[in-house]
C-alpha cells in the first residue's frame, strides 16, 4: 500500500534526508518557513515520505539521518493524502506562511502590539521596513506621540 508517512529525522538532518530520497525517486515533503531570513523546517525533526509499505519500509527505516518511522505497536502509521495536500496549499513561493496574530495590517491601520515589552500598546501601523522584517508605527497617547520600530511577527490588525 502506498501512503504518506511521517519520519523522525536525527536533529538537522532534515535537508540530507530529503536529498537522499529524492536521489532514490521517492516523493518526499518538507515544509519549511522563513524565520531571521533563515529557511527552516516547519516541523524540525519530522518529514514526509510517500513509500510502499511494509515492502519499502526497511529501505526507509535504515537510511542514513532517519531515527524511525512514526507509528504504532501495529506499525507505521499511514497519513491521508488531503493532510499533505492542506499544508501544501499554505505555502507561497514554497515557503508556509505564518501569520501569528492573524490579518497583516496595511499602512493606515490600526494595531495593537500582541507580544513583548511593548505589548498592549496600541498605534496607527505606518509602514513596513525590509531591514529583519521590522515595521514602523505611529503612537498616540495622553501628552506622547512618537514612532516604534518593532517586529511585525509581534504586531496584530485591531478589528472593528
Amino acid at each position: 500500500m502506498v501512503s504518506w508517512f511521517v519520519l523522525c529525522t536525527k536533529p538537522q538532518k532534515e535537508f540530507q534526508v530529503e536529498r537522499l530520497f529524492q536521489e532514490a525517486g521517492f516523493p518526499f515533503y518538507c515544509p519549511r518557513f522563513k524565520s531571521s531570513g533563515r529557511i527552516k523546517p516547519f516541523f524540525p525533526c519530522y518529514v514526509f515520505l510517500r513509500f510502499e509499505y511494509p515492502e519499502q519500509f526497511k529501505l526507509v527505516k535504515y537510511t542514513r539521518g532517519i531515527r524511525r518511522v512514526v507509528g504504532n505497536d501495529a506499525g507505521a502509521v499511514p497519513l491521508e493524502d488531503r493532510f499533505i495536500e492542506e499544508l501544501q496549499s499554505r505555502e507561497i513561493s514554497g515557503l508556509i506562511e505564518l501569520e501569528k496574530y492573524g490579518v497583516e495590517p496595511s499602512p493606515g491601520d490600526e494595531i495593537e502590539v500582541a507580544d513583548g515589552p511593548w505589548k498592549g500598546l496600541r498605534g496607527v501601523f505606518k509602514k513596513s521596513l525590509s531591514d529583519r522584517d521590522r515595521v514602523m508605527i505611529l503612537l498616540n497617547y495622553v501628552s506622547y506621540q512618537g514612532q516604534l520600530l518593532i517586529e511585525k511577527s509581534k504586531l496584530k490588525k485591531v478589528l472593528s
